[in-house]
């Protein structure tokens, strides 16, 4: 349960990311909220799961997820530029994590 939980949180992570740009410096109130609630629920999460994982593996795989979503989703719409050479960095960097969890 922990490891799902974990991944949520990986999620969040990038949905606060987002938001945060979004909100424009904190001036625009829905994507504001958004980020709030977001990273409440993303850092309970990895809280949550510390109590049983590692603390160094969990935070490796909450920051991969979060990191790889956010430039996934950045480069989707447009406000990154996408090419081979992020995109295999992108899979080694998903490849890390899958690793750090095969080992725990």
């Amino acid at each position: 349960m922990s490891w799902i939980v974990l991944l949520i949180s990986g999620a969040l992570e990038a949905v606060w990311a987002g938001a945060l740009d979004a909100s424009e410096n904190f001036t625009r109130k829905r994507p504001t909220i958004l980020f709030a609630l977001a990273m409440v629920a993303s850092m309970a999460g990895l809280a949550y799961a510390t109590v049983e994982l590692p603390i160094g593996t969990a935070y490796a795989v909450w920051v991969g997820v979060g990191a790889s979503l956010t430039v996934a989703w950045s480069m989707v719409r447009g406000m990154e530029k996408a090419s081979a050479a992020r995109i295999i960095l992108l899979l080694v960097l998903i490849g890390c994590v899958a690793g750090l969890k095969a080992v725990s």
